[in-house]
């Protein structure tokens, strides 16, 4: 009998490959001017199978992202206290690591994926799509109701224009060491924003 556990690191690591070849193909040569069956031929898999992997050419490129799907949801459901101050520290602490999910890094590999990313409109749609994903499961955390789905909508909106505005910084040639200070303050003051703008029950415990 084979292994449950093996089959699904083979399926993950093809999954990587594959990403990570797609990805390569359309940082040198555009997202529009390399085709599936170009990433097929160059991953050695019939364009079939790569379908069965990856449903739409877009999927290629937000792999990469994909174990950030939830990540605000999972936080919150870990955290012991306000929901918002949990979001707040989980923000901070990337930024200070340059995580490069908070826009701050000035790696040149996540530098053309950002570019790669943001300036390709077909992938920022699909980006929506994971955002939409990723505030339906915050809201579920926060309780599910109208109020829940509000704040979750809210949250998450925060945490993309703040990334975004350091992406944007780091890409006009900023040093991260010069935004870092402006980030962190910024995402002090949003998330205190949030936090006095939400209904009182949102700002305690978390469920």
């Amino acid at each position: 009998m084979s292994d449950p556990g093996l089959r699904e690191r083979k399926k993950r690591r093809m999954y990587e490959t594959v990403s990570d070849i797609a990805v390569r193909l359309f940082m040198e040569k555009g997202f529009d001017a390399v085709s599936v069956a170009e990433v097929a031929a160059a991953a050695e898999i019939s364009k079939p199978t790569l379908f069965r992997y990856f449903p739409a050419k877009e999927d290629l490129v937000l792999y990469r992202i994909a174990d950030h799907e939830g990540e605000a949801a999972r936080v919150v459901a870990a955290a012991e206290g306000a929901a918002v101050e949990a979001l707040r520290r989980h923000f901070v602490a990337g930024l200070e690591r340059g995580d490069p999910v908070t826009g701050l890094s000035d790696h040149p590999e996540v530098l053309a994926f950002h570019a790669l990313l943001y300036g390709t409109p077909s992938l920022v749609a699909r980006a929506h799509t994971h955002q939409e994903r990723s505030e339906a499961a915050l809201a579920e955390v926060l309780g599910g109701d109208l109020d829940a789905r509000l704040a979750a909508g809210q949250i998450m909106a925060v945490l993309r224009v703040l990334a975004l505005e350091n992406w944007r910084r780091i890409a006009a040639g900023e040093r991260v060491a010069d935004v870092r200070p402006d980030a962190v303050a910024a995402a002090q003051r949003a998330f205190g924003w949030l936090a006095a703008g939400l209904p009182p029950r949102l700002q305690g415990e978390t469920r």
